[in-house]
């Protein structure tokens, strides 16, 4: 047996092995950390660009290299599409001040 640290969030679900949020269900697409400062930095990170962001460094025990089951979140995975979209070819993203100058001189 062997410790490692896992990253849960507060709606329960667990930074996985896609730079993503995983629920739970499949414990091989969580991301697993050997050393705690490791898991220290990639919390930091995540909630530098996620201000709302509120997550736990868990420490398990793993058997034969193998997380155990995990809770799985209730809560639904945010939307991939949403997280991806390029604001700058979007129809609702923010308007530049620039744009906003032609817009208000017409």
């Amino acid at each position: 047996m062997s410790d490692v640290y896992i990253i849960k969030n507060q709606h329960g679900h667990y930074w996985g092995r896609g730079k993503r949020w995983v629920d739970g269900r499949d414990t091989t697409k969580v991301l697993t950390f050997t050393h705690y400062d490791e898991v220290t930095n990639t919390v930091f990170e995540l909630s530098s660009k996620d201000i709302d962001l509120r997550c736990e460094a868990m420490e398990l025990s793993t058997s034969e290299g193998r997380l155990p089951t995990l809770e799985i979140s209730s809560v639904p995975l945010p939307d991939d599409e949403n997280l991806s979209l390029d604001l700058e070819n979007n129809e609702l993203a923010p308007i530049s001040e620039s744009e906003s100058e032609v817009l208000t001189e017409t």
